[in-house]
């Protein structure tokens, strides 16, 4: 039992938010790859293993990330019990546990098409590079974005064997999507982050969040906009966009550098955002 524990705690099971950020682009891309003509049971069959695999690099990916960042989580109030930086498990049994994990997810990436497969096999390098991210830019969520969302691309040419225009405003949005959640999750650990050097969005933005978040949100919503008009569908639907949009607004709303309960509140808050984006496209198939 000590050592489930343990491997929950190292992959964040206990905190679907994590991997569910992961899957909802992967939905948007799928969603998108069925309006133009791909099968129902395909659809919902890569739907499935979109969300296994979301799962599986999620928990390999918190895995490798608590490996390079465990000297500094040690002096972050909010990560320094995390297993491998209260020394819990060794780095060595962690590094075993990405492995396993990869290999399960490379099983998974062997079912969709040649195209899908190199797209996964080329976003291991965005994945792996990403936690070393934080020690050299003021960026890294934006690197985040260009990683967490590649399942925008994958999800479509999964289904549609080529990338296209589409897929590709539709990943930018999401990119922005995440730039501004990450720069609210980021504000939990400002004051460590700035003692201990660490880099990012929240550091950089710290005095004028709100307009730089709120800029991230208004970004991703102009793509998606411009990715519904491209998608020919009915003008009026675009009233569908309203919930989601609702919810961006409300998180800059409540975005509080002061209080990380609300920062943690707000950005838990993208997971109803993730859904609501995927029901707006996948209504396009409905509607």
């Amino acid at each position: 039992m000590k050592n489930i524990k343990i491997f929950i705690e190292l992959t964040r099971l206990n905190k679907p938010i994590g991997f569910m950020l992961l899957f909802w682009p992967c939905a948007w891309g799928l969603s998108l790859g069925y309006y133009y003509g791909a099968e129902t049971s395909l659809y919902f069959k890569y739907l499935i293993l979109f969300f296994l695999g979301s799962i599986l690099m999620r928990s390999a990916g918190c895995i490798f990330n608590d490996i390079v960042d465990k000297d500094l989580d040690k002096k972050v109030k909010r990560t320094k019990r995390r297993p491998i930086a209260s020394k819990k498990i060794s780095v060595e049994k962690a590094f075993l546990y990405v492995v396993i994990l990869c290999l399960i997810a490379l099983s998974i990436l062997l079912q969709f098409n040649y195209l899908t497969i190199l797209l996964g096999m080329g976003s291991m390098v965005l994945a792996f590079a990403y936690p070393f991210m934080k020690r050299i830019t003021y960026w890294p969520q934006l690197f985040l974005g260009l990683t967490f969302n590649w399942g925008v691309i994958m999800g479509w040419s999964s289904l549609e064997n080529n990338i296209s225009i589409t897929p590709i405003i539709l990943y930018i949005a999401a990119i922005f999507w995440t730039l501004g959640y990450d720069t609210i999750y980021g504000l939990q650990d400002i004051r460590d982050d700035e003692i201990i050097g660490v880099k990012s969005t929240s550091i950089k933005f710290k005095k004028n969040v709100k307009i730089f978040v709120g800029t991230c949100y208004s970004l991703c919503t102009f793509f998606i906009l411009i990715m519904f008009f491209m998608t020919e569908i009915n003008r009026y639907f675009i009233l569908l966009m309203t919930p989601f949009i609702a919810t961006l607004i409300y998180q800059v709303k409540i975005s509080n550098i002061s209080n990380s309960l609300f920062c943690l509140n707000a950005f838990k808050n993208n997971n109803l955002t993730g859904f609501l984006i995927f029901l707006f496209i996948l209504s396009f198939n409905i509607l």
